[in-house]
């Protein structure tokens, strides 16, 4: 296994910043999940790693490549980052040396049953967990998971990980046609969404590299449809661009205020639903200040002005 294959990046995230990525399984996909829509080929799940890196072997690459540029050091891996035995100690050792920089894990979160990833995942400044399906016909179709993966305790913990957890956290989405794209598991999902707390952002996305196995994603206007499903409370992001086309409609100025206080909308997504008289519109609105900017998770929405002093009940 090459050295050099450990430390990717930097990669400019529009959603995470400018990310240094360690990978912690660079030599093959080492993985409890085997997503449909993954862009590694098809492989057998596993429920540990068998081929580990040493933790000082990752921090003396890190050092090569850390610089005060980079806002975040991704953990992520050819599989499932949390599956590395010595993840607590890794850890430990990059706070030593990352200053300012930020850690993040891109995770599935099936892990958060055990014990001892639960409290790593604690000492991180962000997290992102994965959340296709919570119900386990919809979810063994998806992520055909490790057997002794239970959706059912995966979305428990996902829901006290939020409510002690003291960092960024995210939650994404990746939607596959036919599947988890139906009313009825958008409605349980959002049901789930409703119980976690302190969540930055919901990403929603769906297909944008070549699948593993012959599916296929959703367009931006799906997603958007499917966006509205989802409370208003939620923080949600519509992350896919892949099948993007433009709608560019024309809405009135209430139609404007109305579609944001639906769901706040990033300058890409403007680009996309509005035409350009509606984008003057929507600038005027700003200029008067019924619309203003907020700042969610690195990212830049347009929401109306009132929206900033509604808070979310819980």
């Amino acid at each position: 296994m090459e050295k050099n294959n450990i430390i990717f990046g930097p990669i400019n995230s529009r959603r995470f910043g400018m990310s240094l990525g360690i990978d912690l399984s660079p030599a093959f996909k080492q993985c409890n999940f085997d997503c449909l829509y993954c862009e590694l080929a098809p492989a057998a799940t596993v429920d540990k790693q068998n081929d580990v890196l040493e933790v000082q072997t990752i921090i003396d690459e890190l050092k090569k490549h850390l610089n005060d540029k980079i806002d975040v050091i991704t953990l992520t891996a050819n599989g499932e980052p949390t599956l590395y035995p010595k993840l607590d100690k890794l850890i430990n050792e990059i706070d030593k040396i990352k200053a300012q920089t930020e850690t993040l894990i891109l995770t599935n979160s099936a892990n958060l049953v055990n014990e001892s990833t639960f409290n790593s995942l604690l000492k991180l400044d962000q997290v992102k967990l994965s959340l296709d399906a919570v119900s386990d016909d919809i979810f063994k179709k998806i992520d055909r998971p490790y057997s002794n993966i239970n959706i059912d305790k995966v979305v428990e913990k996902v829901i006290e990980f939020s409510k002690i957890y003291k960092g960024k956290l995210f939650i994404e989405i990746l939607f596959v046609h036919g599947l988890n794209d139906t009313k009825d598991e958008v409605k349980r999902l959002n049901k789930v969404l409703l119980e976690l707390e302190h969540i930055q952002r919901v990403d929603l996305g769906s297909i944008d590299r070549p699948p593993a196995y012959p599916v296929v994603g959703i367009s931006y206007k799906e997603l958007h449809d499917i966006s509205l499903m989802f409370d208003a409370s939620l923080p949600i992001h519509i992350a896919s661009r892949i099948h993007a086309e433009p709608n560019n409609s024309y809405y009135s100025n209430e139609e404007i205020i109305n579609t944001l206080d639906k769901r706040p909308l990033t300058k890409d997504d403007i680009d996309l639903l509005f035409d350009d008289e509606t984008k003057i519109r929507l600038e005027k609105l700003i200029e008067s200040e019924k619309l203003v900017k907020k700042t969610v998770g690195n990212l830049e929405f347009y929401i109306p002005e009132n929206n900033l002093k509604r808070k979310r009940q819980k």
